[in-house]
């Protein structure tokens, strides 16, 4: 039985990694860490976990635990994400798993040298509807790509005191919403020349809005798309090949509902949805499954790193930058 710890009274856990545990035989919440007074025994509570702690450092020190699913700040992901695999756990990390590269290439030190799983939460990544869509690429069905088109619409309402507007905790579209340049990555399987990136700032600072140019090594252009104040909730992601074309409404959540429409040659236009669980069903999965062979995961290591140095990037080509929390500053409101 794998005993997992929860790394922040999080709003996301409930659907990220509760619920998902609570559908297996071989998983268990069992323990959740605040640092606000209470928060962890309320949290405890309400969602049926065994323990409750009121520091981080009380829960990694449960022998007990042996995965921790940080889901704190990205400013707490280095820090605590480190902590944990030093005290033998295995990692599943929210996105963005650092606040930049050179955080990420720590983390993924320590994974390597512990001999522990450190695996980002890009959950849609997992799903068969998004799997359709690299299966078309990879087979040659599209053909050679002539373009690929990411984009993520959200509407979260500009509060000072939401870590998703906050620059020193790692708010912004392309921090926040930093799944269309994971689609657009994973689908190419290659590294991204960032051509250009503009975005628009929230009074704090942070990018409400960015709309990227980038091309691949074998010459695929694509545009990536993320702004957080645009509703309603939508998302898309487009293949245009030489044979075919094929999209994915809702690429994110598609067990929350999606469309897959494909046009392919010498075959008449099919719209369809697959039947499945949810992403985070299939992440968790996965997450097992990469502790148990001790393969690593897709979403990991080099994976990790190269969707850090491309957000890197695309933040310098827009001329913005993000701020960093000091030391021991990170996760404060967990």
């Amino acid at each position: 039985m794998h005993k997992i710890g929860i790394l922040g009274a999080a709003g996301i856990a409930p659907r990220s990694i509760i619920q998902p545990a609570n559908r297996r035989r071989d998983t268990v919440i069992h323990a959740v860490a605040s640092r606000r007074s209470g928060a962890a025994a309320a949290y405890a509570e309400k969602h049926g976990i065994t323990k409750a702690y009121e520091s981080y450092e009380a829960m990694l020190a449960d022998p007990e635990i042996d995965i921790v699913y940080n889901a704190l700040p990205p400013a707490g992901h280095k820090e605590w994400s480190i902590a944990a695999l030093r005290a033998g756990k295995h990692v599943l990390c929210e996105k963005p798993i650092a606040m930049n590269a050179d955080e990420a290439a720590e983390m993924i030190a320590v994974a390597e040298e512990t001999g522990l799983i450190l695996m980002e939460a890009f959950h849609d990544r997992y799903h068969p509807a998004f799997l359709r869509l690299l299966d078309l690429k990879t087979s040659g069905r599209l053909g050679k790509l002539k373009s690929v088109r990411a984009e993520f619409y959200v509407d979260i309402p500009f509060d000072p005191k939401s870590i998703r507007h906050d620059p020193s905790q790692g708010g912004g579209a392309m921090m926040d919403l930093g799944y269309p340049v994971h689609w657009v990555r994973s689908i190419m399987q290659a590294e991204p020349e960032i051509l250009s990136a503009k975005g628009t700032l929230n009074p704090l600072g942070v990018d409400q809005s960015m709309h990227v140019e980038m091309r691949f090594p074998d010459g695929t252009p694509a545009t990536v798309i993320a702004d957080i104040a645009s509703p309603p909730f939508r998302g898309l992601l487009r293949l245009e090949g030489e044979r075919g074309v094929v999209e994915l409404d809702n690429p994110c959540l598609p067990h929350k509902g999606h469309s897959i429409r494909e046009w392919l040659d010498g075959e008449p236009y099919h719209e369809h949805t697959l039947g499945a669980g949810t992403t985070y069903d299939y992440q968790l999965a996965a997450m097992i499954n990469a502790i148990e062979t001790e393969k690593a995961p897709i979403t990991g290591g080099a994976d990790s790193m190269g969707n850090m140095i491309a957000v890197d990037t695309i933040y310098r080509a827009s001329g913005m930058c993000q701020s960093l929390v000091p030391a021991g500053q990170a996760g404060l409101r967990s």
